[in-house]
């Protein structure tokens, strides 16, 4: 049964919460724009575009990515005044357990943690590609390039390998073909070069030797210039960094799915920001439980330490996510893993303490 001490609670965490987030956000923009704006005034950019095709589809993605952390703050703020104030107290002598009462907190925890999953998945990658497209059109290039020793799957059996990759006129110089199949290596192209024809969408390839391997026999064929197609693009070397942060979960999934048969290195990160956006939403309701057994203690110094603690907690689960996903970068560790691990020991850290606050 809902009673109005469960309401005052969702109030005073609804509206907690978002004064904090707007305040960091307007704090956020400012400096953006102190950053930007050489950009801004360079290409000529009016205030309805700054606002409308930039700012307006900028604020959902801060909002979502600082959600978790401001969700935690702003609940060591208020439960702390209300420690503060004796309304705990109060609470809890009126015959309401400890437990009892953190229903609201866990239902409002709930509530935006599923919003920041639905963001997070569908709604802020769409509103993200317009950010990405303003911001290579008139602020920065967000590219990078991947033009050395170049080895890659481009679809079941077959592997492409080129010693170098020019994007200005998109050729390719010692460019090896493979066809493996059950195993065995089939047949091998190798040439001094290859040639993109954007045109067409095929390769030229200038002299070139193919060897077909056989049980008893190789066949070897070689000439001046032959054109092929195959599954790959300059675009395939050349790769937007923001690019994963506009697409959704399903596009997303079929992405990691198509580089990881291309044996694509960037593919741990990808991989990562995967798991993320899983893994986020659901620190939200961990940090909330922790901040409710912080601050429903009154003590001495009262808010004041309760935030010094609570951003202490904060920076904590910063450095190790941080951390761990480090060691999924450069060493075997798991990326789905590597994202979880400070959600595992928080929630080990949460239950400790609602244990200890109960009583």
């Amino acid at each position: 049964m809902v009673k109005k001490i469960d309401i005052y609670i969702v109030k005073k965490f609804f509206s907690t919460f978002f004064f904090a987030i707007t305040l960091i956000l307007a704090i956020v923009i400012v400096f953006d724009v102190s950053e930007k704006i050489d950009d801004f005034l360079e290409n000529d950019l009016n205030i309805y575009q700054i606002i409308f095709e930039y700012y307006i589809h900028f604020i959902p993605y801060f909002a979502n990515l600082f959600s978790p952390l401001f969700m935690f703050i702003s609940v060591i703020f208020f439960t702390s005044k209300m420690a503060n104030n004796s309304e705990i107290i109060a609470i809890l002598n009126s015959g309401m357990s400890f437990y009892r009462m953190l229903r609201p907190f866990l239902f409002c925890a709930i509530i935006l943690a599923l919003s920041s999953f639905i963001l997070g998945h569908f709604i802020i990658p769409e509103s993200n590609k317009k950010r990405i497209e303003f911001e290579n059109n008139y602020i920065r290039s967000k590219y990078y390039s991947k033009t050395k020793h170049i080895h890659m799957q481009i679809q079941k059996g077959q592997y492409i390998y080129m010693e170098s990759f020019n994007p200005k006129n998109n050729i390719g110089y010692k460019f090896t073909l493979e066809n493996i199949k059950e195993n065995k290596l089939t047949s091998k192209l190798t040439s001094n070069y290859t040639k993109y024809n954007k045109e067409n969408g095929t390769w030229t390839v200038y002299n070139y030797t193919i060897r077909e391997f056989g049980e008893k026999k190789d066949l070897i064929t070689s000439g001046n210039k032959i054109d092929t197609t195959i599954n790959l693009n300059p675009s395939d070397f050349t790769k937007q960094k923001s690019l994963i942060e506009s697409m959704d979960m399903l596009e997303l999934n079929k992405y990691i799915k198509n580089e990881e048969l291309k044996g694509n290195e960037q593919i741990t990160y990808y991989k990562i920001e995967k798991h993320k956006r899983n893994a986020f939403p659901f620190s939200s309701i961990i940090l909330t439980l922790i901040a409710v057994a912080i601050a429903s203690q009154k003590i001495k110094g009262g808010v004041g330490i309760h935030l010094g603690i609570g951003i202490l907690i904060t920076f904590s689960y910063i450095l190790f996510m941080q951390i761990s996903t480090t060691f999924s970068t450069n060493s075997s560790l798991s990326p789905a893993l590597s994202v979880w691990i400070p959600n595992i020991i928080y929630t080990i850290l949460c239950y400790i303490l609602l244990k200890k606050a109960r009583k």
